[in-house]
């Protein structure tokens, strides 16, 4: 058998490594590349406000929430929904910005006129009870949210926490230990109903923020307390960054002999 010579072996190489060079890389798998858009994009928060009620022409929840849309905050982008204030719409509403988002945290916020601090919500009662009518005239009495619902859910963020970090910048916070029983609470049992009871909503957690009268409508409220809309956004982007990055809750005195 004839060997093969010093320049057949080196043209053989070269024809091997032309081969190689023009053979196309392997691409990753779409297991892989899903794997990695998913860590890529950031995940999503639900941050909502309300509509303008009880005769006035502006809400300071909204306006103080949608100054966060879009922000990323411990790698989550904050998406901002305004609700109504209707006990009838208000939570198809929110089940509709959760079924399109898919977020991992939902925060609602609302206004509570007279409050001069950040109050972060302990507790949802299952009732309906307006002292006023919502925009749409309906005032219900003493009514269920929830037929089949518990009588009450607590806020399943971590709220001493996020008392604690706000109050470090130096806004006044507390935790609030009633949320009403108006359309404020009405869409946080709803919203603490619907993570518990949806199969698309496992692992989702939910609380709620009422905020101060802003400066403008403490002009035409005089002797009431307020709060800037830009100091109320910052406290919620602080009180929103305690949220995704606790785990366990702090242990710090915040309650209420009334």
């Amino acid at each position: 058998m004839k060997k093969p010579t010093a320049a057949g072996t080196v043209a053989a190489r070269k024809r091997a490594a032309t081969k190689s060079a023009a053979k196309p890389a392997a691409k990753p798998k779409s297991s892989a590349i899903d794997s990695m858009h998913r860590h890529a994009a950031p995940r999503t928060v639900l941050l909502t406000g309300f509509a303008p009620f009880g005769g006035e022409s502006d809400n300071p929840s909204w306006e103080a929430v949608r100054m966060l849309d879009g922000e990323v905050v411990a790698d989550h982008r904050i998406a901002t929904r305004c609700l109504s204030v209707t006990f009838d719409q208000s939570l198809r509403e929110l089940d509709d910005a959760i079924s399109a988002l898919r977020p991992k945290l939902v925060l609602c916020v609302g206004q509570a006129g007279g409050r001069a601090q950040l109050s972060i919500e302990r507790i949802a009662i299952n009732v309906d009870d307006a002292r006023i009518p919502d925009n749409l005239g309906a005032q219900p009495i003493d009514r269920a949210i929830a037929a089949d619902g518990p009588a009450a859910y607590f806020s399943d963020l971590p709220i001493k926490a996020m008392l604690a970090a706000v109050r470090a910048t130096g806004i006044p916070a507390e935790i609030s230990q009633t949320a009403g029983t108006y359309v404020c609470n009405h869409v946080f049992y709803g919203l603490m109903h619907r993570l518990r009871e949806r199969n698309d909503t496992v692992g989702v957690r939910g609380g709620f923020v009422h905020i101060p009268y802003s400066p403008a409508q403490a002009a035409r409220h005089p002797g009431v307390a307020s709060l800037a809309i830009e100091t109320v956004a910052q406290g919620l982007r602080v009180a929103l960054e305690a949220a995704l990055t606790t785990h366990t809750d702090r242990r710090i005195a915040a309650g209420a002999e009334h």
